[in-house]
């Protein structure tokens, strides 16, 4: 297993040791008023972990603390990892950005567009051009998720079961069938939507690949970066270490709730998010996408590669506030635009919070966050299990936190 340390002091490479802690005692005190179980927040500089505190608890009721080798349901963070393994394949040429996806996955061969109505009187045309591999990876593909609300689409993937990302009791080559019979919400490639695509991505892994996905993670990313506790189930061995999931109560309080199943390995593998990790497992990952596709001497990805994957790809390198659902058109998006299965600042003045330009990450519902900042040249993650009710305040106030420490 691996252990996050402290390398050297905040102050050795440009960041006040004041301001570390009044990060520490902000979110010290969100656990000890009950509002968050427990927290680990590391920063690293120039490749050098200067700042490492655990707080609280991985499970309130038995009392067991975090730990720097707690194991973490990541969530959404899979999907920077899942993009990753894509974009390896695609070097090796095994397809191209622009390959159709139909060409590995034959049931979005001829995909259908939204144009009006609702439920069974829902009106669609043919898509006027096919669903490429980089509309999966931009989240432009027109696909969705069931619990949005927001579009008479969002309840047709309700209606087929598919309230959350997965059709319950299938594999992941069923599901994406699932997926594939649905409507577009729009044309591929010209709107953002936040969706189920990087499952597809996952099945397309598979396919090309002819390994199952956790299979090919392993042994193309995780293994290669050191990532040594990473992957999509814990075993016997992992289990007491994976901190207990909860969400938020009406009282502004905790409660367990159930999360993905991950003890032992999931019918469906999911590369949107049945990632679970330690925060050295993410360090690494951090680290090999700071340093442009190599760490310890192990490349897996050309940095022009990783330039493509952390640079705006949206059509008219527009934001996230411009395209896409309501759901999306709020302000903590403007200023933000997508790459390759990251989000990119494009104009820190229209961020909420403190922003530079050029960083890129992403987060997971269970309020666990990276990102890495190119021109500091640092690296940031938050690792939580909290599932919230509403927005959470916790990503604008680290960014903050974070941004008042940087001296140098």
């Amino acid at each position: 297993m691996g252990h996050l340390r402290q390398e050297v002091e905040p102050d050795e490479v440009g960041l006040d040791p004041k301001a570390l802690a009044r990060l520490d005692e902000h979110f010290a005190r969100q656990v000890d008023e009950g509002r968050l179980p427990g927290y680990l927040v590391a920063v690293s500089r120039h490749g050098r972990m200067a700042h490492l505190t655990a707080h609280g608890h991985r499970d309130v009721r038995e009392r067991l603390p975090v730990e720097t080798d707690t194991l973490w349901r990541m969530y959404s963070m899979t999907k920077p990892v899942t993009s990753v393994a894509a974009l390896i394949l695609m070097e090796e040429g095994r397809f191209g950005l622009d390959t159709p996806v139909a060409e590995f996955l034959p049931a979005f061969a001829d995909p259908r567009v939204y144009v009006g109505g609702f439920g069974p009187a829902v009106r669609t045309r043919p898509a006027g051009q096919p669903i490429l591999v980089r509309h999966l990876l931009t989240h432009t593909a027109g696909l969705t998720f069931g619990f949005y609300r927001a579009h008479p689409v969002d309840a047709l993937y309700r209606e087929a079961g598919i309230g959350s990302s997965v059709v319950p009791g299938t594999d992941l080559a069923e599901t994406c069938e699932a997926y594939a019979r649905l409507p577009l919400q729009f044309e591929p490639g010209t709107q953002w939507n936040y969706s189920v695509a990087t499952n597809v991505v996952g099945r397309l892994i598979e396919v090309v690949s002819g390994r199952d996905l956790d299979d090919f993670l392993a042994e193309r990313v995780f293994g290669p970066l050191g990532m040594e506790d990473a992957g999509l189930c814990v075993n016997e061995a992992q289990a007491p270490r994976l901190a207990e999931l909860y969400g938020e109560t009406e009282d502004g309080g905790i409660t367990p709730v159930p999360g993905l199943p991950v003890h032992g390995r999931p019918r469906l593998l999911s590369g949107s998010g049945g990632m679970v990790g330690t925060a050295h497992d993410y360090h690494r990952f951090m680290e090999f996408l700071r340093r442009r596709g190599e760490l310890d001497g192990v490349r897996l990805l050309s940095a022009g590669t990783v330039a493509t994957m952390t640079s705006n790809q949206l059509p008219g390198d527009a934001d996230l506030r411009s395209y896409g659902s309501q759901v999306h058109r709020e302000p903590g998006r403007a200023g933000l635009g997508f790459g390759l299965g990251v989000s990119v600042v494009t104009d820190p003045a229209l961020t909420r919070s403190p922003a530079v330009l050029g960083s890129f990450g992403w987060s997971g519902v269970a309020t666990t966050t990276f990102w890495v900042d190119p021109h500091h040249d640092l690296t940031v993650q938050f690792l939580t299990q909290l599932r919230p009710t509403g927005s959470h305040t916790v990503y604008p106030e680290l960014k903050r936190l974070v941004h008042e420490a940087v001296t140098g």
